[in-house]
């Protein structure tokens, strides 16, 4: 399907950024989203290392938890970073998959 609107936009003369920006970007949007998806995962899986160079979000609390046998606080911080994530990869992952439908990219 990609290939044919490419090459529609092209028969129908579009310029170069007219088909990027209207043709090829929309295509690709799926695929981008996915990549910034797992890019998004890296930096929460990242999170509770950050804490050992002094940030300060979730993986501190965590950090802070590990001496004291805090598992309260601990687990509370692990299960936040794990819901951040899996909500937004929920998110991103129907948005992606609805939009490659509305094109015809079915998988």
């Amino acid at each position: 399907m990609p290939l044919v609107t490419i090459e529609a936009a092209r028969a129908t003369g579009c310029t170069g950024r007219q088909r990027l920006f209207k043709v090829e970007l929309p295509i690709a949007m799926p695929e981008i989203m996915l990549g910034i998806n797992q890019t998004i995962m890296m930096a929460l899986a990242m999170t509770a290392i950050t804490a050992l160079i002094g940030s300060r979000d979730l993986g501190q609390e965590i950090y802070k938890a590990l001496p004291g046998a805090d598992t309260g606080r601990g687990v509370m911080a692990g299960l936040g970073i794990a819901f951040i994530g899996i909500i937004a990869d929920r998110l991103i992952g129907a948005w992606a998959a609805r939009r490659k439908r509305e094109l015809g990219m079915t998988d």
